[in-house]
């Protein structure tokens, strides 16, 4: 998007400058989608968000306007911006802004002509509505239905719409009607800027969980690899010389090595094999 280059009327200069003191003021400089968020969930989210991180929704050129008088290494995160886009200001990193702002998301019903985020599914059962033209507008939807014992049954469990799927007029009213909820609305992490770098949602989305496990499970490996290897380090120090002891101590029993320390244990292995051959001579 070229800029235009003319003097900027005085309100759109404040607007710029007014990003520019936002950048100077935080760690992290991040994009959001807003599209679809009701303006009274978004005052919930301000309100949650107060004290941690600060949304500014200004005309996207205002921004582009912004980022190339910054100029630098932030000046990337221009190629996020899209037509919802306002930018959020925190001092957080931006694995926890990411976690925050997914808590902002809920869900809602859909509307004709949205797309599905993933596979919406109506599950078999029965249903609270009485027999009527209900049943045809299910049908209509794709969702097998009929009447028993007095109610409005779906017949089998029915996947209506794949992800990536647009939900018809048709379909949004039935969803509604069985209080299915699939869109997920609030703020969307598109891009953030931390610390000389752009972190994008992919990244971001991780399991807390299951990270901590892979790096318990790679300081376990690595552990196991200094000790084996004979790799000393302050943590695997002890376990190295103790392998060692105990490895030095077998070697000199099967030598057999006649040391003070080993004799009692060559004796009781020479034991064990003699009752082992005395055992067999005698079987025979």
């Amino acid at each position: 998007m070229a800029l235009y280059t003319q003097h900027l009327p005085e309100w759109k200069r404040e607007e710029v400058e007014d990003v520019k003191k936002h950048v100077g003021q935080f760690t992290l400089v991040g994009l959001v989608d807003m599209h679809g968020i009701p303006a009274t969930q978004l005052q919930q989210i301000r309100r949650n968000l107060r004290g941690i991180a600060t949304i500014k929704m200004t005309r996207n050129t205002l921004v582009l306007h912004a980022l190339a008088e910054i100029g630098g290494d932030l000046e990337a995160i221009k190629d996020y911006i899209s037509g919802n886009s306002a930018m959020i200001f925190t001092n957080e990193n931006p694995f926890k802004l990411y976690k925050l702002l997914a808590k902002t998301q809920t869900k809602m019903a859909a509307k004709a002509g949205q797309i599905a985020p993933e596979d919406i599914v109506v599950p078999k059962g029965p249903t609270s509505f009485k027999p009527g033209p209900i049943v045809g507008e299910l049908q209509q939807a794709g969702i097998p239905a009929a009447i028993e014992a007095g109610k409005v049954k779906i017949k089998e469990t029915k996947t209506v719409v794949k992800a990536g799927g647009v939900i018809n007029a048709k379909l949004a009213t039935v969803l509604a009607k069985l209080d299915i909820k699939p869109m997920d609305v609030g703020l969307m992490l598109q891009a953030a800027f931390y610390q000389g770098s752009i972190f994008e949602p992919s990244v971001l989305n991780i399991d807390e969980s299951v990270f901590m496990g892979q790096i318990a499970q790679a300081a376990t490996e690595a552990f196991n690899l200094s000790v084996n290897a004979a790799f000393p380090t302050a943590d695997t120090i002890g376990a190295i010389v103790t392998k060692a002891a105990r490895e030095a101590r077998s070697l000199g029993i099967e030598a057999p090595v006649y040391e003070q320390d080993l004799i009692d244990a060559i004796i009781g292995k020479a034991y064990r094999e003699m009752a082992a051959v005395k055992g067999a001579i005698g079987e025979n």
